[in-house]
């Protein structure tokens, strides 16, 4: 007796735990809890007041129940305290009722249906549709047993009058969010004069619960078999595989309603059908053996399911406290939160340029890491795809040493001509180191996003301030981007200003060119002086067009044309001069001798721009833009930010922010006012 006396206890506590977290809407704990299912009329109604021993749900054509109901039965018997108080004029009533969203005491029935169907129109409407959010009931009596069960709206196929297109998969799914519950125990109401074959109920039992082993079903309507037909076979589970049993019932009928048949005298009644109809089963069926039996079912159930929900509590209330810690604490000085965000924020920036942040990036390059990627990866390798002589032919260097000469023959290759060329090789450099300004100026725009997890945090809690502090860095960077191209520009510039032919590097191949030439020249010189010229090699040059004896005959021809025709235009013998020299014919030698001399000077010297430009770009770029912005980053924001006039705006926090640190709140308190509960069970008594 002791020990269930212990036991009786254990209900109580389910019932606080029920209330604590319905008051913050939450299910995730899954408390041990009766969940009673069947489809419209199948006599739901009638098993949970035939329980109560009163009439006290709403009754209808249709879906009535439209909201899940939260029945929490309490055994008060006379003279109990604990229940019984004279501040809310309890101690002298018989039984009573009280709902969760009000502090009204209800003692009559009728009055606390018509409530039941206000508070159920007031959340899902007066179109017959329904809300999953639970209505929670306590009945205070002598004549019931501790029990907690939920009633769920019926199952229905076809939407009726107003209700919705879907009302059939609404329902489903609030029946299924109940019922896979593992701590649920599924009380399957059917009626025993329909095909068993067809029950929904069972079906979603079955679906939740293939095994049966938290299955209890009832049978209800007895007595309205067909003639020549019994339940014995199904009331011993000889049709249906349930562990916890299977329990029949007769319910009153709907003309015993009209006529104001109590439930004391239907239950008498069903005693005697039982008795009458199935005399070896009648001590195993009808409504008092049902109410004992999910008294105990449920004693056992919370017995087993409490220890582990008491580390599920004690879990979630250290997550809860974590979460909460996170949202951040009201804010009190506002300044001084205001300077800490900042400071926190140009630390966490700077640590994301210099690679010391927390929590490091594993997933992809940002901050530093992906600036030096930038330097050394992407404008590295497209400098070192810039070839020397790209977009340079043997016709362009010809023309300009031509150029460079002016009216004289070139006797050596003009140093102007190999400045000319290298130059215009040199400002391709321009518009990749331009490019790698651009990128660079990029992440750090992007490390806005990317500067440490309580910052973000913080950001989000206060979206305004976010917004002002992107704006802040963002003009920061913007500024800082015109002094570093133009200081990219004057080092592309400054290589252009002055060809340093007497570089270290490049002098030794220039003293290379200057040697090659010579010998090229010497071995020219003894090549023609080994070939002497005839007298007949010159027989033939007054015939020839350009000859100075031919030009001269032909302007005598020109002068008797003028005397004797003096309206003939004179006739121009010279041939058009060329803009570019043609680039079809073969090269001379001295020709191709020229072109190499220079393409060999400008690979030298355009390879030594090269590198000097690799190596000063990134540090200009380091220098101009990302130092100086990690330098004086914090003293903009409060330059700009901390202003007393608008402190109090940039910190006003996000109403989604408040809404889930009050959420979180009140969820933690929930948790631990549970861990309370649970922690008044006196363990050895129980287990």
């Amino acid at each position: 007796m002791a020990k269930t006396a212990e036991l009786e206890t254990l209900i109580p506590v389910i019932n606080k735990l029920q209330d604590v977290f319905n008051t913050v809407g939450a299910d995730a704990i899954q408390l041990p809890q009766i969940v009673v299912v069947g489809t419209q009329s199948s006599g739901k109604s009638s098993v949970l007041e035939s329980i109560v021993g009163c009439s006290f749900l709403p009754r209808g054509i249709g879906i009535v129940t439209r909201r899940p109901l939260i029945l929490q039965l309490i055994h008060a018997p006379l003279g109990d305290k604990e229940h019984r108080t004279a501040e809310d004029g309890t101690a002298n009533l018989e039984e009573w009722g009280k709902f969760l969203h009000q502090k009204k005491v209800y003692t009559d029935y009728d009055k606390m249906r018509l409530e039941i169907e206000a508070e159920t129109d007031r959340a899902a409407g007066s179109n017959k549709g329904i809300c999953p959010e639970p209505i929670c009931l306590k009945l205070f009596s002598p004549r019931v047993l501790n029990l907690t069960v939920i009633d769920l709206p019926g199952l229905t196929k076809v939407p009726v009058g107003e209700q919705p297109e879907d009302i059939e998969f609404q329902i489903k799914k609030l029946v299924m969010h109940y019922t896979a519950n593992p701590n649920s125990i599924i009380l399957s109401v059917t009626a025993a004069n329909t095909d068993m074959a067809t029950s929904e109920s069972l079906k979603i039992a079955r679906e939740v619960d293939p095994e049966g082993r938290r299955t209890l079903a009832v049978f209800t309507k007895l007595d309205l078999m067909d003639a020549g037909t019994d339940a014995i076979d199904i009331l011993c589970g000889r049709v249906i595989p349930v562990k916890l049993g299977i329990i029949g019932v007769v319910n009153r009928s709907q003309q015993d309603i009209v006529d104001g048949k109590s439930i004391e005298d239907q239950l008498k009644d069903e005693a005697a059908f039982l008795q009458r109809k199935y005399p070896s089963l009648a001590n195993r069926n009808g409504t008092a053996y049902l109410s004992k039996t999910l008294n105990r079912l449920l004693m056992h159930h919370i017995r087993d399911c409490l220890p582990e929900l008491k580390t599920r509590v004690n879990l979630m209330a250290s997550q809860f406290q974590t979460l909460l810690a996170s949202y951040g604490d009201d804010v009190g000085d506002k300044g001084q939160m205001l300077l800490q965000i900042i400071t926190k924020f140009a630390a966490g920036y700077t640590s994301t340029i210099e690679g010391t942040a927390k929590n490091i990036e594993t997933t992809e390059l940002c901050g530093g890491a992906r600036i030096c990627y930038i330097f050394h990866e992407t404008f590295g390798r497209t400098l070192d795809s810039i070839a020397p002589l790209t977009g340079l032919t043997n016709m362009d260097i010809l023309t300009a040493i031509r150029n460079a000469t002016g009216p004289r023959p070139a006797l050596f290759v003009p140093e102007i001509s190999f400045e000319l060329l290298v130059k215009r090789q040199i400002r391709r450099l321009e518009e990749p180191s331009l490019r790698c300004v651009e990128l660079v100026h990029e992440e750090m725009q992007r490390m806005i996003q990317h500067c440490g997890n309580e910052v973000q945090q913080e950001m989000l809690r206060f979206p305004k301030l976010h917004e002002k502090i992107v704006d802040v860095v963002t003009h920061l960077l913007r500024r800082r981007l015109p002094p570093t191209n133009n200081m990219v520009e004057h080092l592309v510039c400054i290589e252009l200003a002055y060809i340093n032919t007497k570089h270290p590097d490049f002098h030794k191949d220039a003293a290379f060119v200057s040697s090659m030439i010579k010998s090229l020249d010497d071995d020219m010189h003894n090549t023609r002086a080994r070939v002497p010229r005839r007298a007949g090699d010159f027989k033939d040059d007054a015939s020839m067009p350009d000859s100075p004896s031919s030009v001269a005959s032909s302007r005598s021809t020109l002068a008797m044309d003028g005397d004797s025709s003096p309206h003939h235009r004179p006739i121009n013998l010279l041939p058009e001069v060329p803009t570019a020299v043609p680039s079809a014919r073969k090269l001379s030698e001295r020709e191709q001798r020229d072109c190499d001399v220079i393409e060999r000077l400008i690979k030298s010297y355009f390879y030594i721009v090269r590198k000097s430009i690799n190596d000063s770009v990134p540090k200009a770029i380091m220098h101009f833009l990302v130092n100086y912005v990690k330098d004086n980053l914090q003293s903009e924001l409060v330059s700009q930010l901390y202003k007393p006039e608008q402190i109090a705006d940039l910190l006003q926090e996000s109403p989604h922010i408040a809404q889930r640190r009050h959420e979180a709140a009140e969820m933690l308190k929930a948790l631990q006012r549970a861990s309370e509960i649970i922690g008044e069970i006196r363990e050895t008594h129980v287990w």
